[in-house]
């Protein structure tokens, strides 16, 4: 099996319907106190810089206990080296870079620190327009820095079941976008995940516990580098 092909054995999106569904309150350590004892992050980390994680069903956490989901996971081992934060995890299954445009407004609310940007992965495997995949992306990272937030876009490739030439302009489209808005960027968020079947559900796209304790181990050290980032920007100001 490649690489790739634990993204899409077929052309169903992630999170296992065609449509994204009406975008649910994401949860949040702070907003959703009662569910504190299922969540990593500490009750003091409420005066903790802010990061949020947009995204579909693989920040959601489908099939998986919130506490094992990966941004649940990060925020875990960020706390575990002293770097707590306040986790708000706004991940929807089956979400495209258009829900997410959609739901952005609610999201910058939020006010964060860091906002983590994973999604893409729906659009290329329906087939969506790279044009309008790319444009959706780039409003959501520019909106993002214009609130303030310092970007980190999540990476992503699908397999050719559209072409190899749709499958290149689509992996491509992430490393083009943090060029040209200098935001971070994770080259593959899914890297050293996919296509293992012992780190993957049933389904062959979402990651297990065991695999989301590694992708978040992939994402911990670029939100390291941006709270740094962000707290020299502070005392600077």
């Amino acid at each position: 099996m490649s690489a790739l092909a634990v993204l899409c054995l077929g052309s169903t999106a992630l999170g296992c319907g065609g449509k994204s569904p009406a975008a649910p309150a994401p949860s949040s350590t702070a907003a959703a106190p009662q569910a504190t004892s299922k969540n990593p992050t500490p009750d003091a980390a409420v005066d903790a810089p802010r990061v949020v994680f947009l995204g579909d069903s693989l920040t959601a956490g489908y099939g998986l206990a919130e506490e094992d989901a990966y941004p649940a996971v990060v925020a875990q081992l960020l706390a575990e080296r002293g770097t707590p934060i306040h986790l708000v995890n706004a991940g929807v299954s089956g979400d495209t870079t258009a829900g997410g445009l959609a739901r952005l407004d609610w999201v910058l609310r939020q006010k964060p620190v860091v906002l983590v940007v994973e999604l893409g992965a729906n659009d290329g495997l329906r087939g969506q327009p790279l044009a309008g995949i790319e444009s959706n992306l780039r409003e959501i990272v520019r909106r993002g820095q214009a609130s303030g937030a310092l970007v980190l876009l999540a990476g992503m490739k699908i397999p050719p079941n559209y072409g190899r030439e749709y499958a290149d302009g689509f992996g491509a489209i992430f490393p083009r976008l943090a060029k040209e808005l200098h935001a971070d960027l994770i080259p593959f968020l899914l890297e050293g995940v996919a296509a293992e079947s012992q780190l993957n559900q049933a389904d062959g796209m979402h990651p297990t516990a065991e695999g989301a304790k590694i992708v978040a181990r992939t994402v911990v050290p670029y939100i390291e580098t941006l709270l740094q980032r962000a707290k020299t920007r502070r005392a600077a100001a």
